[in-house]
């Protein structure tokens, strides 16, 4: 999160949101316009409390370019980081906040009979926006947190003998079948499809490969899936005696102990290895 220093210093406010990412059209008409009322301000045209708006509309234009990024663009789940999602919560979090000070603002100047009340409707259709924004947010902040707690779990049920000791409360909760020792991608084909005409929905899958999470964990989870059914329900319970009849390694983990493991799911395919040399 930018800290803003002065509400004078709007020339800093020119600094990029990211060294990686160009700034967006948006951000840099934001930028243009605080270095045009800030000249204003100086010559003695404008009071010095316009910086304030034109601060607020490139923080505003800062936080579009992070959502746009990460929540609209083309990062998939397995590429986003935890670090990412507490960005994008942060960005929509911030823009709502600023929508509702604005409007806030306006229903004073309509209380006091200087706006009309009509000049409320954008505002609140922004508010609208925003919230909706926000909710989204959260929602794939959610997914991800809920995949990076079973990397965890995974790290700690699937490490090899003697690379990390497994608790016994843990222990209980996972079942594991190693099969024939192989999974192989003709084989989560036909997994998808039977799943599909058994319960007719897609499978859900929650990991598929290699993701970001996993990889900062040092857990290298290419060639496996994590699957969000619980064990021990009938699509659980399914899938296991399907990958039982075709001999597919898996491990079901039960229902999670207390900031120690994560919700219900399957893992197929053999214990995930971990990585090497920093990954």
């Amino acid at each position: 999160m930018m800290v803003w220093i002065s509400a004078f210093l709007v020339l800093a406010w020119a600094a990029p949101v990211s060294a990686q990412a160009p700034d967006s059209p948006e951000i840099r008409k934001a930028q243009e316009e605080a270095a045009r009322v800030r000249a204003l301000v100086e010559a003695g045209a404008l009071p010095r409390t316009s910086l304030e708006q034109v601060r607020q509309d490139l923080a505003d234009a800062e936080d579009a370019q992070v959502l746009e990024k990460i929540l609209y663009g083309s990062l998939t789940l397995e590429e986003l980081t935890e670090q990412q999602a507490d960005e994008m919560v942060a960005a929509a979090t911030r823009r709502l906040d600023r929508q509702k000070a604005r409007l806030e603002h306006a229903s004073k100047l309509v209380d006091q009979g200087a706006l009309s009340p009509l000049s409320l409707a954008p505002i609140l259709e922004d508010l609208d926006r925003g919230r909706k924004t926000l909710d989204l947010a959260l929602s794939r902040a959610r997914l991800l947190r809920e995949l990076a707690e079973m990397a965890r779990a995974e790290r700690v049920l699937l490490a090899r003998p003697g690379e990390i000791p497994m608790p016994e409360d843990l222990a209980r909760l996972v079942e594991r079948y190693d099969g024939d020792g192989a999974f192989r991608s003709t084989d989560l084909k036909q997994i998808l499809l039977a799943f599909e005409k058994k319960f007719s929905r897609p499978l859900p899958i929650s990991a598929r490969g290699d993701t970001a999470v996993h990889r900062s964990l040092g857990f290298d989870h290419r060639g496996r899936v994590d699957v969000a059914v619980d064990p021990d329900q009938p699509e659980g319970v399914w899938l296991r005696r399907f990958l039982q009849s075709l001999k597919i390694p898996f491990f079901a983990f039960r229902s999670p102990v207390r900031g120690k493991s994560t919700g219900p799911h399957i893992h197929i395919g053999p214990p995930s290895d971990l990585l090497r040399g920093g990954g």
